[in-house]
């Protein structure tokens, strides 16, 4: 078998077997199959496409490519959820206690972020002594115990994967959705899902900007968990505005709390009913999402999904008592206000522009060596629809550094995110879309 041959027939639009899929990503994981090649092989994808069994059989070998993880033992049905990705998505912090309380097991593995803040790694590490690396059989001992665990994601968990997105990222072929598909799957599946629940992120704040390019991905997805045997639902949610109110490691696990105490932004709370009531049916909880949803609501308002988040923290060492003392997180120094300039009502909000801003501010990385500021970020205080008066406060921001300049810069940044009309504009649509190997369901 030769590579140049593989590059061929995906250039004449061929569909490529098994073994000649798991000859190119086993050649260029070991370093047999140069760049050049590989990067050949993934532009004649991005202008070929793939099939759904070709698509699913790539990820089955990216996922093969490293470290696997062995869930067998944790008893129920163990259902993942992941997010494309968004500007204040703090929906695992809330979603995994929440699920977790209704009876379904949520082992979950995160990463670090990369870009406007931390990932749930970095945003559990603002909790004083939190522990994020367990064994093997710590993570699964933790959730046979208590129904959850979150814990860092492996070095070795598909090394294909890494190697072949830093390729795509330095050849213009980031934007294939079979390959975009299977980055994302293979690590649900590595990681030992037994079914997955996906958040896909569309509009302007997100890496899909249109809702049909969303779909697709999300089609794309479901086509990957029903051939490998994995139940897969897919929620298409708007990232027009950044979601709920915080933007920042500590900020949004203030959020969090908030949100299982029954008093979080609207937003933030319909999309974990929506993902969570999916998890529940997936999980054999709730016959049905309506069902679900009003179990979900239950048990936040009885204070369980609480009770369950308090008993998650402690069990990875941290120490509850910032649920009841916010202080106890970490604090910026300082808090500035970023004013409206006129009076009216909040028609648009850039989401990347207020994800930068919380960069530059130290909640995020620029680059992978970067540290984080956990106590850095931005808070909302106007949303979509909202009526704000001249002067008032559109966002806060709690920084620890003073430098006048960067200061400047990042009001700026968050004034030009700003869109102020004088006519009232409706905050938009959240669930757009939900996708299952039966077909689409556009909402509303």
């Amino acid at each position: 078998m030769r590579t140049v041959d593989l590059i061929q027939k995906k250039r004449d639009g061929g569909e490529l077997s098994r073994e000649e899929l798991a000859f190119l990503i086993q050649g260029y994981t070991s370093g047999r199959i140069p760049d050049y090649q590989l990067s050949a092989w993934a532009m004649a994808v991005y202008f070929r496409g793939m099939s759904a069994r070709e698509t699913a059989d790539l990820t089955l070998e990216m996922a093969a490519s490293g470290d696997t993880v062995d869930l067998h033992s944790i008893a129920g049905v163990k259902v993942d959820k992941h997010s494309t990705g968004g500007v204040g998505d703090t929906v695992s912090l809330v979603l995994a206690p929440l699920v977790a309380a209704a009876g379904v097991p949520v082992a979950k593995m995160s990463g670090r972020g990369l870009g406007h803040t931390g990932g749930t790694i970095d945003k559990l590490e603002a909790i004083s002594g939190f522990k994020v690396e367990l064994t093997q059989e710590q993570f699964v001992d933790q959730v046979n115990r208590h129904g959850v665990a979150i814990i860092g994601q492996s070095g070795n968990i598909t090394p294909a994967d890494k190697k072949l997105y830093g390729l795509r990222d330095v050849t213009a072929t980031v934007n294939s959705i079979p390959l975009i598909a299977s980055s994302i799957m293979s690590k649900k599946i590595a990681s030992g899902a037994d079914a997955i629940v996906l958040d896909v992120k569309t509009g302007s704040g997100a890496f899909m900007k249109t809702l049909d390019d969303s779909i697709a991905l999300a089609q794309a997805m479901v086509a990957i968990g029903t051939e490998v045997g994995r139940e897969t639902v897919a929620v298409i949610s708007s990232m027009d505005q950044p979601l709920g109110v915080a933007v920042g490691n500590a900020l949004e696990v203030r959020l969090a709390v908030e949100t299982l105490k029954g008093h979080g932004p609207a937003d933030l709370e319909e999309l974990c009913r929506t993902l969570g009531s999916h998890m529940l049916v997936l999980g054999g909880k709730a016959l049905d999402t309506e069902e679900a949803r009003e179990m979900l609501s239950e048990l936040i308002a009885k204070g369980y999904a609480l009770k369950k988040f308090k008993e998650f923290v402690a069990c990875q060492g941290g120490s509850p008592s910032f649920i009841d003392q916010y202080s106890l997180l970490p604090t910026a120094k300082h808090v500035v206000a970023v004013e409206a300039p006129v009076a009216g009502y909040v028609a648009a909000i850039e989401a990347e522009g207020i994800g930068v801003s919380a960069m530059l501010l130290g909640a995020g990385r620029e680059t992978k060596e970067a540290a984080i500021d956990l106590a850095a970020g931005l808070l909302l205080r106007r949303k979509i629809g909202d009526r704000v008066e001249a002067g008032e406060p559109l966002v806060e921001l709690h920084t620890n550094r003073t430098d006048p300049k960067l200061l400047d810069e990042v009001k700026r940044r968050v004034l030009e995110a700003y869109r102020i009309t004088d006519t009232p504009v409706e905050p938009p649509q959240l669930i757009l879309a939900v996708v299952t190997k039966d077909g689409v369901e556009r909402v509303g």
